[in-house]
């Protein structure tokens, strides 16, 4: 099974399709007035639509348990076919269109079973999803490779070569994955000077300067205070997200004090030095997070329409 446990929780929803075709006007006319001697076929097909929308992750290996919080169910009848749409809609991790899909196909299914007593030339065809939405690949509002990025890592001890960097590493490899260019990468001790200094110097060019190291409870910990003079707008719902995403992972998350702001047109962020926090901090707001770069230029917010 895929791991997504790296993933956010967004609103996903799917619709699929299937169509049953029968071979007479007389078996839709059974169907539309409940003349089927199995019983009502619509109601007993979106039962059986229903059940099967929630117990896909039974039927199909690698699909995920989740929660289903809307099923619709629709039936159109078309001379002699019936074209049967699911919408289903969740807040997870992962999409629905499989759910969808399997939705539909038992619903045809059932009314295939229910119908063969009285017709025997019945087709189920064109299973196919209609549309999807959520995810990530739905909030990606910038065109990343048009961005570029500086990366600073702020240590004591790796700018005296006592230890390696990895975590500003890591976050350089996670920013290339979003198609993020990193046009600088450097490492400096944790001084308050040298940090204000470098967020005033690459946000004149570069649309990110993203900090690690720093945003701990040390008394060498000063990389909120270097930036928080320099910010011109604190975006306190970054910093919540990355905390919230971090707290469900790891409970130190707490303790870290991660910045988030704008200065001139440039995102500011400070994440925590070890590689599992600065990579997971990366994940909790990427790529949504680049739409910010369209608001900043005047672009209105995206509805959910």
């Amino acid at each position: 099974m895929v791991d997504i446990t790296h993933k956010i929780k967004t609103l996903r929803m799917a619709t699929a399709k299937a169509t049953l075709t029968v071979s007479s006007p007389q078996t839709i006319d059974a169907v539309v007035n409940n003349k089927v001697p199995k019983g009502n076929v619509f109601e007993m097909a979106k039962t059986a639509g229903l059940f099967a929308v929630k117990n896909t992750h039974n039927v199909v290996p690698d699909c995920h348990p989740l929660p289903i919080e809307f099923t619709a169910i629709q039936f159109e009848v078309d001379n002699l076919s019936i074209h049967i749409n699911v919408t289903i809609k969740t807040i997870y991790k992962t999409g629905v269109e499989v759910e969808a899909m399997h939705g539909a196909s038992v619903t045809a299914l059932t009314m295939y079973d229910m119908l063969k007593p009285i017709d025997k030339n019945i087709t189920i065809e064109n299973i196919k999803l209609l549309e999807k939405k959520g995810g990530k690949s739905s909030f990606t509002q910038q065109d990343p490779t048009k961005l570029s990025a500086a990366v600073i890592v702020c240590s004591d001890s790796i700018s005296e070569g006592k230890k390696e960097d990895l975590a500003g590493k890591a976050i350089k490899q996670k920013l290339e994955g979003y198609g993020v260019s990193v046009s600088h990468y450097e490492i400096v001790p944790d001084e308050v000077d040298a940090i204000r200094s470098k967020a005033i110097q690459h946000s004149e060019d570069n649309n990110l300067v993203i900090f690690t190291g720093g945003t701990g409870l040390s008394y060498r910990d000063v990389t909120p205070e270097a930036l928080e003079s320099v910010l011109e707008r604190r975006i306190p719902g970054i910093e919540e997200a990355m905390r919230s995403y971090g707290q469900e992972r790891m409970p130190y998350a707490m303790l870290s004090r991660s910045v988030a702001g704008t200065l001139g047109n440039s995102l500011i962020l400070a994440l925590p030095g070890s590689v599992n926090g600065s990579t997971e901090s990366v994940e909790a707001v990427f790529p949504h997070l680049l739409h910010i770069f369209k608001i900043l230029r005047g672009a209105q917010h995206p509805t959910n329409d």
